[in-house]
Formats: C-alpha cells, sequence, structure tokens
C-alpha cells in the first residue's frame, strides 16, 4: 500500500468512527442534586428531634443540683470543663456555702480552691461572689425566673441563663453550647457561628414548648455519638437524615468503639441521675 492509500484508509476510519460516534445517543448527564428548601429543612429538623426523643427518653440536665441557686452555681461552673468534673466538685462546694448569703460572704482564697479542680477559678469565684451578692442585696436571696434578670448577673449570659430558666422553672430555653452549635451546623439547620444568632434561627423551627427537651437530646448524641473530631456516623441511629454523613468513621463496629457514656455501656456524668437513667452514676472521687 502506497502512503497515499494509507492516508486515504486513515481518514476513512476516522470519519467513521466520527461518525458513529456522533450516531449513539449522548450519556445520560448525572442528575444534580437540588438544594434542599427551607421548607424541607424545617421537616428534616423535626423528625430529627421526633427521633433523638426515641433514642434518649430520659434525656436530662447533666449537672445535679437540687434547687435554682445550686444549678445556677454549677452553670457557671461548667464552663470550660466537663459536668462531670463540676458534679464531683460541687458536693463540698454546696455543703459550705449552701446559699447565695453564705457565698457572698466567702473568703475569696477559700471558694478558689474548692473549684479549683472545675479550671479558672479565679474569675469563676469572682463571678460567683458577684452574682451571689447580686442574689442577696437585689432578688431577697432568690433566683430569678425572668431572662433579663438572670443575665444581669455577673457571670451569666444567655446559655447559662436559659439552663436556669428550662430546668429550673420549666420556663423554655435553648442552650447554645458548644455541642449544640456543632451538631445544627452538621444537620444544616444554620450556618451561623455567632450562639446568639443559632438561638434565634432554631427558635424559628421548633415550638417554643420543644426548646428545653430539644437542647438536651441535642447536647446528648453530641457527647455520646456526634464527637467534634470522630463522630461515630456508623452507629447513629439519625444518619439517614443527616446531610454530614461519613464526616466520621462509617463502620459500625469500628463506630461502636467511639460511643460514650451510657451508649457505650460506661458511667454517665451526674452522680445522682434521674431514676429512668439507664446507664451508672458518676464515679464521686475526681481522679
Amino acid at each position: 500500500m502506497t502512503k497515499t492509500a494509507a492516508k486515504s484508509a486513515t481518514a476513512a476510519k476516522t470519519a467513521t468512527a466520527a461518525r458513529t460516534a456522533a450516531a449513539k445517543p449522548a450519556a445520560a448527564a448525572k442528575p444534580v442534586a437540588k438544594p434542599e428548601s427551607h421548607l424541607a429543612m424545617v421537616r428534616r429538623a423535626r423528625r430529627i428531634n421526633r427521633e433523638l426523643a426515641e433514642v434518649y427518653p430520659y434525656a436530662h440536665p447533666e449537672l445535679d443540683f437540687r434547687n435554682p441557686f445550686e444549678l445556677l452555681v454549677a452553670t457557671v461552673l461548667s464552663a470550660q470543663t466537663t459536668d462531670l468534673r463540676v458534679n464531683q466538685t460541687t458536693p463540698a462546694v454546696f455543703a459550705k456555702y449552701p446559699t447565695p448569703e453564705d457565698m457572698a460572704a466567702a473568703v475569696p482564697e477559700e471558694l478558689e480552691e474548692a473549684i479549683r479542680p472545675t479550671g479558672f477559678f479565679r474569675a469563676k469565684a469572682k463571678s460567683l461572689i458577684g452574682l451571689s451578692t447580686a442574689l442577696r442585696d437585689r432578688f431577697d436571696g432568690e433566683v430569678p425566673g425572668r431572662l433579663e434578670d438572670l443575665v444581669s448577673l455577673p457571670g451569666v449570659g444567655r446559655k447559662t441563663a436559659n439552663v436556669v430558666l428550662g430546668n429550673a422553672f420549666g420556663v423554655p430555653g435553648l442552650t447554645v453550647d458548644t455541642h449544640f452549635g456543632r451538631l445544627v451546623r452538621r444537620w444544616k439547620w444554620t450556618e451561623q457561628e455567632d450562639p446568639e444568632k443559632v438561638e434565634a434561627e432554631i427558635a424559628a423551627i421548633f415550638p417554643k414548648s420543644e426548646w428545653t427537651m430539644l437542647s438536651h437530646r441535642v447536647i446528648f448524641h453530641g457527647r455520646r455519638i456526634c464527637h467534634s473530631r470522630k463522630p461515630a456516623c456508623g452507629a447513629c441511629p439519625i444518619a439517614h437524615l443527616c446531610p454530614s454523613y461519613g464526616e466520621g468513621e462509617t463502620d459500625p463496629e469500628k463506630a461502636r468503639k467511639l460511643l460514650k457514656y451510657e451508649m457505650g455501656g460506661y458511667p454517665g456524668q451526674r452522680l445522682s441521675p434521674p431514676a429512668d437513667y439507664p446507664g451508672k452514676p458518676a464515679p464521686a472521687r475526681i481522679e
């Protein structure tokens, strides 16, 4: 075959291949997922809340307390530490300072020593003495049951106020701590980072009557399964509703090893948990 004939044959093959390709129907394009509408997100959020209620029917505040003052003090102490550490510390604190009047009269150095295990003890002692003094002088030694009064106390912000209102007074409130904020962003309920903006957006999704228990359920889930660094996706009961599934371990066996507290067969955070709590009480001694 001459060079000219070879070129002609090659050109003919190329033309035939091109005609064949053109005759074939184009491959179906992969469908692009539609962005979730706000209504769909609200429906999904409320379904997550319902399913979490089935998973954690015993959800509760994980700070030990017997009255509003003890809950207020414990919540202030819980900043930058675990509820377990607070619960192991407060029995001795409340034995020595059972009332706002007692704590207002505390020697700062002695109170600091009593709360030292919770960390940041100097700043916390200053807040506790300040809020106790305000309770004594402005509220007749009683913890007020209004948000605007609570946030006027030294060291008390909206998160602390909502914890006290929801669990000591039965006034609905959202507790936007680090767990709550992390999970509602993972679930695409909000993109906000500021706690007050998070609170406002989540409050618009749920009926007010759900706010306190929603907070407990979300925080429970964040502490037990949906951890910050290693979420146990493969052991998550609401994985089918989570747009962030796969950020953590998806293998069921490996994921189960990541579960904490009663979900993993370990003690909880309270020394005196509610009667319906399925796990073991926390150890009273600080290790």
